[in-house]
């Protein structure tokens, strides 16, 4: 008598190997998921970076023309403190960046020897934080 092979199988008997663990249909949709979830979480990070940078650019244009006018209004000399431009109401109130720092001004400036340069510490990593 001889041997007969068993024509029955089920479907994850046939699939071995690699392929056949990611060919599952609800391991695909874990997957497919697991994928949108992380590019969902990368845009998002990347957004929130764009807009912190643009608010700092923002207040780093109010302090730039609050420091013109108050240079224009007292023949080029620079305050002696920030505070000085609220005070003579050149600001309502000192920007900050995005990451809860005070804007600075360099006066005179280390770009800008007869002028001022206006900087933002950035996130508080030393690569950031360093002006040149």
């Amino acid at each position: 008598m001889a041997k007969r092979e068993n024509k029955v199988f089920f479907a994850w008997e046939k699939r071995t190997g690699v392929l056949g663990f990611f060919g599952r249909a609800r391991i695909r949709q874990i997957l497919a998921g697991a994928a949108v979830l992380t590019v969902t979480v990368a845009l998002f990070g990347r957004e929130s970076d764009i807009r912190k940078v643009r608010a700092t650019r923002a207040g780093i244009g109010v302090m730039f023309r609050a420091m013109s006018a108050y240079r224009a209004d007292h023949a080029g000399a620079c305050p002696k403190d920030l505070v000085e431009l609220k005070t003579g109401g050149y600001v309502a109130e000192l920007p900050k960046d995005a990451w809860g720092h005070t804007i600075r001004v360099v006066c005179p400036g280390q770009k800008d020897k007869l002028g001022f340069d206006v900087v933002s510490d950035g996130p508080g990593d030393e690569l950031f934080s360093k002006v040149e």
